[in-house]
């Protein structure tokens, strides 16, 4: 056979066996063969060397969100901002109260032709109709996984224009996801009555600090929620997914409920394994959750050790700063971050011998591959999509939040030195992003339907 292209001269990094010097050919957009290092030119009417680089799998941000960036075109920027650091797919929630169906038409026709990376979505869940339509999104547009927010309760969502709900929702919304099968339900988990009470109190009391925001949300109002989430999840079968796990606290219950009910998944985000209550950053480190304590932190660390921890995605909220730059109670939340996830897990991780290779692979290439039905992505066999990033390990970059593409405005690691970085991003075997450039043009990246 004659190749399209191969990768030659690099390490590759498996999620499921340890690294290895091998070449990788590619045909048609796919891996065609993983070959011993030396393969004849003639094999191939392409060559790319990647001497002295790690090759990962293409990277999954399974956690980032449209609709806060400039219409339109935030399809064109963020996917940009996802493959300057190395991830070739991207799950986008959507947030809406009615029926999906022209949000999807209306969002899909803009994202086709300006995507540089393939993309997919999650649904947010929060009316009847909701409940009532969930298996037509299986069928009609291959989305699988839905959000639900357990403290949107009352007005608490209004800001997004989702209608508040309760645990009867919650139950019914597990109930039909397991009866489709194959579905996971994504939950906030929050117990927003206490929270609001705290919040009331310290709004009262002229508490407005960074650390002010984040002890209103204490670390046992999330751990409470993931248990009652996992009480629901076993008493329906239906595969629950938490997003965005903040604390030693709610990860202990994660351990202990995954000794009796198994289909539980867990993501954490980099902000969390590097931001504590006390960071000097005021409303710009305003999340939901809040950043927690150093031992959280060393906690957090543990459990992507261990395992128990499945995802690293970013929560990525590409708002500019000055919607952050305002008294704590009325900052915005969230900030971008899918372009500083690797950097991150590897200076902080990897060359700290916290994370091997291999563990980094599985947290954002294999595990969200196989947790949303991606069979094509995460890995390195034949017939999978070739899709890499090729990765200096020795690179220090500082960090400039107008050099990683996105709409918004700043980063949380402005200025933060970095070792480990994406030099290349590949799509089916079409570069996109080369030396932090973006080289690949809009409308290369696909939909992924994931029935």
């Amino acid at each position: 056979m004659r190749f399209d292209c191969i990768i030659a001269n690099g390490t590759l990094v498996f999620p499921d066996a340890e690294p290895a010097e091998l070449d990788i050919a590619i045909k048609d957009g796919r891996i065609a063969a993983l070959l011993q290092r030396g393969a004849p030119r003639e094999w191939t009417r392409d060559w790319i060397d990647a001497s002295g680089l790690h090759v990962f799998p293409g990277l999954i941000d399974a956690h980032i969100h449209f609709g806060f960036a400039e219409p339109v075109t935030e399809y064109t920027t963020e996917t940009a901002c996802a493959a300057q650091g190395g991830f070739t797919t991207v799950l986008g929630y959507f947030l809406n109260n009615d029926g999906y169906a022209g949000v999807f038409d209306r969002e899909i026709g803009h994202a086709r032709a300006r995507a540089h990376v393939d993309f997919g979505f999650h649904f947010s869940t929060a009316s009847e109709q909701h409940l009532a339509e969930l298996e037509s999104y299986v069928a009609d547009y291959g989305v699988s996984s839905f959000k639900y927010f357990m403290n949107f309760k009352g007005e608490e969502g209004r800001y997004l224009g989702l209608d508040g709900t309760d645990d009867g929702y919650l139950y019914a919304l597990l109930e039909e996801a397991a009866r489709i099968g194959d579905v996971t339900v994504v939950i906030h988990t929050e117990n927003i009555e206490i929270v609001n009470r705290l919040r009331r109190e310290f709004q009262l009391a002229g508490r407005d600090t960074l650390r002010d925001w984040c002890l209103s949300k204490p670390a046992f109002t999330e751990a409470e929620s993931v248990v009652r989430a996992c009480y629901f999840a076993e008493q329906t079968g239906a595969t629950l997914y938490v997003p965005h796990l903040s604390s030693g606290l709610a990860l202990d219950e994660v351990r202990r409920w995954r000794q009796r009910y198994e289909r539980i998944r867990v993501e954490t985000c980099p902000h969390y394994l590097t931001h504590s209550l006390d960071a000097p950053i005021g409303s710009l480190g305003k999340a939901n959750p809040p950043f927690r304590t150093e031992d959280d932190i060393a906690a957090l660390w543990e459990g992507l050790e261990d395992g128990t921890i499945d995802v690293v995605a970013s929560d990525h909220v590409p708002r500019l700063r000055a919607t952050k730059d305002k008294p704590m109670w009325q900052a915005s939340q969230g900030f971008p971050g899918t372009a500083t996830i690797l950097p991150v897990l590897l200076g902080e991780g990897y060359h700290k011998g916290r994370l091997s290779l291999r563990r980094i692979a599985q947290l954002l290439c294999s595990a969200p591959a196989d947790i949303f039905r991606l069979p094509a992505k995460g890995g390195f066999r034949i017939g999978m999509d070739a899709d890499f990033a090729l990765v200096d390990l020795g690179l220090t970059r500082r960090v400039v939040a107008a050099e990683l593409g996105s709409y918004s405005d700043y980063s949380l690691y402005d200025g933060w030195e970095l070792t480990g970085w994406p030099v290349a991003t590949i799509l089916r075997g079409t570069p996109v992003m080369q030396d932090g450039r973006i080289v690949g043009p809009p409308g290369l990246g696909r939909y992924l339907e994931r029935r």
